[in-house]
This record gives structure tokens, sequence and C-alpha cells, in this order.
């Protein structure tokens, strides 16, 4: 096998030696710096290359490298401009430094690293701010991206920086320290991680900043996740930032800017509501990377595996008169159905059996032409179009993906999952913000049903029409947004607002203003306002700024792209905002030279990659079936010039229903109507013969009855911890329970109480 990375002459790799970061929260964002320590062991320079994941959502606002004892920081300059800067500095003999964002997905980053001296040590740290995403359990979630898996370029297609990577070794040779500062206009209750982590340190009395880090010795070969638990997390709150005073008055630096964070409150009558319409379509990603493990660790399951099991769910949980499709994708694409069909015990048992055929057997990673067959076909009258795609993210054309996704945004609701550890965020967040859906990472231990079926809830809610928002401030103050609009509300989901505040700033720390947020919900008009303080708060540095400039940078360039790069003066808008914000975009890099010696470099440099943590899919999945060759084309897929290596299908075919999961295994014997029919398989899910269970059932009480009533005590009983999970089977199984008119039904509650030794009360069952 051929090392990559920072290589000796031997093939030997050469390690970062550490990696240090700084995080800073303010409630719902953050500011991250990290530091990286390397040294060329080489006998001469070289040119360095290092590619590193960043969250979508970030934008990059500060670089520097320190050379020995000297430190250069970089500037924000036009692209072009930069790489020339960067080429002629590195032809004079000068050290230098180039930082950019990938031209195919804004979640990548390349770091090149000029002429390094043999012997020469460097450390490069930049820093960024980005948001913290909500999660079902009403944390905020910080996730620092350890793998950058190889995207997958379709042939034809050519590869950029992404598709460059190549797969790092599995043992990571650096350390990593972690520190982090909070603070909340909240109270703070807990900080949670996979990970270790020291004890958390309050640093006041009222517990709104705290300390913590991870515990010494910790390798980085995951992603690193921070969960932030705060008192009252869905109070909607303000925070407003004061301008640099050195900078131009009315620019989006010297102006106040203020961020809103809205949790809109949707009439519990709505909210308790569940759509039977719909047509909903999976989009399974069948790659080769998806037989990798969900995570690093013994006995982990395969992504496919908890992708089949997912289905599963869905398939049991989806309404009584839907319309539904699966799709699976690699290479190629194929679907169950030649078009979505209508949901009855039969469609739904063929798809079951097809669902537990699916392998991760279809070669590359190509999305964008499975979506474009489904954005073809006709919408179903009254049936809204809800789209779910699962994928481990590694596609190479990100960009042209978002735009298919988000030109076809009326049509349809895009629900997307990240699986596994290194998928893409901008892949995932993006596809589910062009197409006014949600997005969910499943990483680590975490159970890919619930997070899905919090997705599914979404979806069977009525969608949200005609957003407006009213803003309302003191005269002789206007207000500029720089926010696109918001297109899309869930119940209990958070909208972050970014303004500028013009003109002459209200001194008092009465002033007040407000935004209102209405909007029409299920033929009900909601009215939500927020009024907030339109003093400064003091010691918030400008981290709210840099990120109403990346907000407004990314609408300026989705703006120019849809206009096929073209428009030159929103190109120019970009680069002013870009480097006078001093942060990230595609059109723009960080650039830094060092005053060398000033002789020039004679020969060719030496261009090695430095090693970062990436997965080699084949070798970390431990298949035997494929060797991990020198020569790769990202996604993890394996391939040999233009042709596809897909992992070959054992003759035996693991059945879904995982006998040591009950869940599943009672979930698996569900009907599409909701009932369950009384057999010896659905007694064993209750640790119960069937002359045990047939012996108690009432007189005059039919066995598809009973059954169905001890399977909903069962769950209740036994299942709780997993109630997100099958809410909408126990559901389904009620509404059939009510359909049926049953005489003796408390008689059947106390007998099935009895039978499973439980106390469930009729009333929490839904009949």
């Amino acid at each position: 096998m051929v090392n990559c990375g920072l290589v000796t002459n031997k093939n030997e790799p050469v390690p970062l030696k550490s990696i240090e970061v700084n995080l800073q929260t303010e409630g719902h964002v953050a500011t991250v710096s990290s530091t990286l320590q390397y040294v060329n062991e080489e006998q001469g320079p070289v040119e360095a290359l290092f590619v590193f994941p960043m969250p979508a959502e970030a934008a990059v606002c500060h670089f520097s490298a320190k050379i020995a004892d000297q430190e250069v920081v970089a500037e924000v300059q036009e692209k072009e401009k930069a790489r020339q800067l960067y080429d002629d500095a590195l032809s004079s003999g000068e050290q230098a430094f180039l930082l950019e964002e990938s031209e195919e997905s804004t979640d990548v980053f390349r770091l090149s690293v000029g002429s390094l001296p043999p012997g020469q040590s460097a450390a490069v740290t930049f820093v960024y701010v980005t948001e913290l995403s909500v999660q079902a359990d009403h944390s905020l979630r910080f996730c620092l991206p350890a793998v950058l898996n190889p995207r997958y370029s379709p042939p034809g297609t050519s590869g950029g920086i992404v598709s460059e990577i190549t797969p790092g070794s599995a043992q990571i040779p650096y350390s990593l320290s972690l520190t982090m500062n909070l603070s909340s206009p909240n109270p703070i209750t807990a900080v949670k991680s996979q990970c270790p982590l020291e004890p958390l340190e309050f640093l006041n009395t009222d517990h709104t900043r705290a300390k913590v880090n991870l515990c010494a010795g910790h390798k980085f070969d995951r992603d690193v996740e921070l969960f932030l638990y705060y008192q009252n997390p869905h109070q909607p709150t303000a925070v407003v930032e004061a301008g640099v005073p050195t900078a131009q008055p009315g620019s989006l630096m010297g102006d106040p800017v203020v961020m809103l964070s809205l949790y809109p409150e949707f009439p519990e009558a709505v909210v308790s509501e569940v759509s039977s319409c719909g047509e909903f379509v999976f989009v399974v990603d069948r790659s080769g990377s998806m037989s990798c493990p969900m995570r690093n660790g013994p006995n982990t399951e395969e992504r496919i595996t908890s992708a089949r099991n997912t289905l599963l769910l869905l398939l049991k949980s989806l309404p009584m008169g839907c319309y539904f499709n699966i799709y699976g994708f690699g290479s190629r694409y194929e679907s169950f159905f030649p078009k979505s069909v209508e949901y009855s015990q039969e469609t739904m048992d063929q798809a079951v059996q097809r669902v537990k055929q699916m392998q991760a057997d279809m070669g590359g990673t190509e999305i964008l032409q499975p979506l474009k067959h489904i954005y073809s076909q006709p919408c179903i009258p009254n049936h809204p179009r809800q789209v779910f795609i699962f994928t481990d993210g590694e596609v190479g054309n990100t960009k042209e993906v978002l735009q298919l996704v988000g030109s076809n945004a009326e049509s349809h609701r895009c629900f997307s999952f990240g699986i596994g550890e290194g998928a893409s965020t901008a892949l995932i967040t993006g596809m589910a913000q062009e197409g006014s859906g949600h997005a969910q990472f499943i990483t680590g231990t975490d159970r890919m049903q619930s997070k899905v079926m919090q997705s599914l809830r979404f979806a069977l809610q009525p969608a949200v029409m005609d957003i407006s928002e009213v803003w309302s401030v003191p005269e002789g103050m206007s207000v500029s947004l720089l926010s696109p609009p918001v297109k899309v509300l869930f119940s209990g989901q958070r909208a972050l607002i970014y303004a500028q505040l013009k003109g002459e700033a209200c001194k008092s720390s009465d002033c007040k203003g407000t935004i209102t947020l209405q909007y029409r919900l299920a033929d009900q008009h909601v009215t939500n306002t927020l009024s907030f303080s339109i003093k400064p708060a003091e010691n918030t540095g400008l981290t709210i700024h840099r990120l109403a400039a990346r907000s407004r940078i990314r609408s300026l360039e989705k703006e120019q792209q849809a206009e096929g790069g073209g428009k030159e003066e929103l190109r120019a808008r970009v680069v002013e905002l870009s480097v006078q914000a001093g942060v990230s975009s595609s059109h723009t890099a960080f650039v830094a030279i060092h005053k060398g010696s000033g002789e020039a470099v004679k020969g060719p440099l030496l261009k090695r990659n430095v090693p970062v943590p990436m997965m080699c899919m084949a070798m970390a999945c431990g298949a035997p079936r494929l060797m991990c060759m020198p020569v790769l084309r990202g996604g993890g897929d394996v391939a040999l010039a233009a042709d596809y290596i897909e992992f070959s299908s054992d003759d035996s075919t693991d059945d879904i229903d995982d006998p040591s999961d009950p869940l599943l295994q009672l979930i698996s014997l569900q009907e599409a109507s909701g009932c369950w029919e009384m057999e010896s398989t659905l007694a064993q899910v209750f640790g119960k013969s069937m002359d045990e269970v047939a012996k108690q059932m009432p007189a005059e009480v039919e066995p598809g009855i009973w059954a169905t009533v001890l399977a909903l005590i069962w769950l209740h009983g036994f299942k709780m911890d997993a109630h997100d999970e099958w809410q909408f089977i126990a559901m389904k199984a009620a509404s059939w329970i009510r359909s049926r008119k049953v005489v003796k039904l408390s008689e059947c509650v106390l007998a099935a109480n009895t039978v499973l030794q439980c106390q469930v009360k009729e009333e929490a069952l839904g009949f």
C-alpha cells in the first residue's frame, strides 16, 4: 500500500504533532480557534497540502502561521489575486500560505503551505464562526469533524481538491486538546459528549458562564460532538452586537447587527393532527461505503443495516391512503416501483421483502440522476411530495445537487440524513435548506430510527404558508435584513435571523425593537412577536457580524449561481463583503507571505499531503472482498481507471428483523392497517408462549384485537425510552382499534396488563 500524507523519501508518514482547539460559545453561536503544529522532516523543502473539513454553515475569519519565532497573519483577497501573490512568493524563495474554500463543496478547505525548509516547524492557526444546530432533546450541537471521507466524482467530471483526498492511516499520530468556554443568556445545565470530558466548571453563581475540557489523551479518530443544555432552551432571544468603531458608518461592520433566535409557537390543535396524505419517496445510498460501520469500535452495525431497519420502521409508520416509493442509488439507480404506489398491505409487503435484500452493492455515489428522475415524475394531486434522502454524503458535485434540489423546491420538501462520520455537512444541510425540509446527522451511538421519526413528524405536519417578517425600530433607525427570508418552519425548531440596524442608534436601555413573524398554518393565521433591546450587549466580539456577513455572502453566491455564474456585480459584492468582514467566500482566499531569504527555490518543490484522519473505507470496514488500492475515486468507493469495483453480495441475506431487538421484531409483524395478528412469533416478543397468551384472552374478543392491545401495552410498558420511534405505529394501531368499536375494550386492557405484568392505563393508549 502506498502511504499518503506528508511522507519521507522512504514513504514514511510525517504526522502532525498536535492540534489545539479553543471553543467560545455565545448562546446559539460559537467561535472556534484551531492551531495545528507540524514539522518538515524531509531532506529538502516541501509544499504541503492540508485538506480539512468544516461545518457548512461556518465562515473562516482568521488565518495565521508561525514559523520558528516569526508569525505572519493572512489577509482576505480576491481569489485569483491571492493565488498570484502566493505563486510569486514561492518563486521568490519566500514562505507563503494560501487558505481557500473548495470549489466543489463549501464544507472543505484547502491549506497550501509554500516552501517549508527541511527540519523547520510551523504552527498554523485558523479561526471560524458557526451556528450550533438544535437537536431533538433541545440541546445545541457542536461538532469538530475528524473524518473527511473521500468524495465521489462521477465519470467524465474533473475531480478537484475534494476528490484528490486519499485515505489515511487508521492510526492517528498526533494529539488533540480542546477547551470550551460557554456563555448564555439562560443558565447552563450540562455539557455532554461521547468523548470523555472533565467535569463542567461554572464561572459565576447564576451558571450563565462555564468551562469544560476534553480529557487528555483523546485520540482524534472520530468526530468530537458536544451537546450544550440550557434552561428554557426554546425561549426566543435577541442579541445586538456593536459595530467596529473604526469601520465606515453605514457599512455592515460599522453598524450594530442583531441576531434573533425564534421558536414559533404552533397551535396545539394543529400540531396534534397527523396528515394521512402525502407522497413519500425514500432515496437510499447503496454505494460501497455504506457497508462501513456506523462508528469505530467492535460489534458496530453497518450503515446499510441501519438504513434497512429504518426503512422497515418508516414503511410500518406510513398512514393508510398515502403514496410511496423507494430508490436505491450508487453508480446507477433503481426504484421499487415504476412510480409511487398507494400504500396498502400488498404494496407494503412487496416493499418490505425488497428492503430485506438491499445491500451496499451499487458502486460509486451518484445522487444527481435519481433525483432528476424523481423530479421528472408528475406530482400526485392532494398528496404533497416528501423526499427522504439517506447517504453517507460523499459526493464531489455538491453544488450541482443543491442547485437541482433548489430548482424543484416548489414541488416537494426534502429531509436529508447524513449517515456515519465524515458525511458532507454542505450536502446534507444544503439539501434540507434548499428543499424546505430538515437535516439530521447520525453519528456515534445515535439510533437512526429516532432521528428519522422526528423528521417524519415534521413531514406529516401541514406546511407553513405565507411567512412574513415585520420589523419595528425607533424613529431614525432602519433595518436591513442580512438573512434569506424564512421559508420553512417546523414546530419546536429554531430560526436564526440576522439584520443590520442602520441610522442613529438609541443609547438608552429602554429603546426597544420588535419583530413579528406571521404565517398561515392549516387555515389558521398565526402571529409571534419578539421584543428586544436596541442597546448592544457587552463583550460579544464580532461573532454575530461575521455570521451575518456569511449569511449574506451565501445568499449572493446562490443568486449568482442561479444566473449561471454570470452577474459580475454580484461577484464584486461578494468580494467586497468578504474582504470587509474578513470572512471566507467562494471568490476570496486567505493569503500570508513570510519574507524569507529571498533566494529563489531551485527545482520543483515536493508536494505532500499533510495527514488528516480519513477513513480508508475498505480497510475500515474490514471487508475481505476488496483490496485497498492506491488508485481511488472518492466516496470511499474504489475504482480502477473508469471501472467500478462493486461489493459483491453474500449468497444469504441477513433478515432485516434483528432477532436481538424485540422492538424491531414487533414492528416487522404489524400489518399496514395498524393491527397485529395473534401468532407465536408475537408471543415470543412478549417472552410468552402461545398458550400463555391465548388462555388469557377475554371471551368474545377477536384475536386481532387481543394481539393489538397486547402490542400496545408492551410498547408503553417496556419501550417508553424509544417512544419517538414507535409513536406512529401506536397511533395507527389505536386508530384501527377505534374503528372496530370493541365492546369489552376495558376488560381487554386489564387482561393484557395482567399477562404482561404491566400497569398501563387505558387513556394512555389513545383509544
